[in-house]
């Protein structure tokens, strides 16, 4: 759960150092009233912060109000959520990262034209509150998937996945040969599509005790002599990827048909637009 935890952290305290950077930054170098500008601009990451941090509240909340019985419905529920939500993320990200600083910019230089301090608000807001909230949803479902460790484990973690964004966050502005923006997201890419993959996994093992899947064989096969899912070890590993050392044929159906889609969608071809003759 620790590396879960940190990793989760780590990558998107990055992209929201990123974004408040971008908008911080042009707000210096293109407003006059550069002091009123930044006053709303960290005005709205505190509101988006402050939005996570209810959603937070309520999910938890949520969970601990529900029936036992409930419990794992409510769990298998926001676990096949949250990795639905990282799968988005990282297609969304392919498509319009290169994008995302220009658009940003547009966004922040017509709210300043307009002189509407309040649209530079809402831009933060939005911006954080998104981040925020997926960092809220994946962090819980990682801890719905039952995987080993305390609270104060999840908080140590968390901290340090956040120290670990500042000083990534620092090397990359910094221009640093050794971690470049294209190298962090492509990274950060595959990690999260092996962190969706064992998400996935967790709510296909949730739907099976619900009865709503059924396993279609026993186990089938014992890779537990070579790497035991049980261990300190193979459970970080399992967190991370999805592995499992004795899987049945459902389990093994999802695992094969999440990479054959995932595949498809990073190497299909492109739409090609042919003009039309006039």
């Amino acid at each position: 759960m620790f590396g879960s935890i940190a990793f989760v952290v780590w990558r998107e305290s990055v992209e929201a150092l990123l974004v408040i950077g971008i908008l911080d930054a042009w707000l210096r170098a293109e407003t006059r009233d550069t002091g009123r500008a930044r006053m709303f601009l960290w005005g709205g990451v505190v509101a988006g912060l402050a939005f996570a941090g209810v959603l937070a509240a309520l999910l938890v909340g949520l969970g601990d109000a529900i029936s036992e019985e409930a419990q794992l419905t409510y769990t298998t529920t926001v676990v096949l959520i949250a990795a639905a939500l990282i799968l988005q993320m990282v297609f969304w990200m392919r498509k319009h990262g290169r994008s995302m600083k220009r658009d940003l910019e547009t966004q922040l230089s017509t709210a300043v034209d307009r002189q509407s301090w309040w649209g530079v608000f809402i831009l933060a807001l939005v911006a954080v509150a998104r981040e925020g909230s997926e960092t809220v949803i994946f962090l819980y479902g990682i801890l719905s998937s039952g995987a080993a460790g305390g609270l104060m484990s999840g908080i140590g973690a968390g901290l340090f996945g956040f120290a670990l964004a500042l000083l990534s966050y620092g090397l990359l502005q910094a221009g640093s040969r050794v971690l470049s923006w294209r190298l962090f997201f492509r990274i950060t890419e595959i990690m999260l599509l092996f962190l969706a993959c064992a998400l996935l996994m967790t709510g296909v093992d949730g739907l099976i005790d619900l009865e709503i899947l059924p396993r279609l064989s026993r186990r089938l096969w014992d890779s537990g002599w070579l790497l035991s899912d049980g261990d300190a070890t193979g459970g970080f590993i399992s967190a991370l990827t999805g592995y499992r050392a004795t899987p049945n044929l459902m389990e093994l159906i999802v695992f094969v048909g999440y990479w054959v889609l995932v595949l498809f969608l990073i190497y299909r071809p492109k739409r090609r637009t042919t003009p039309v003759a006039a």
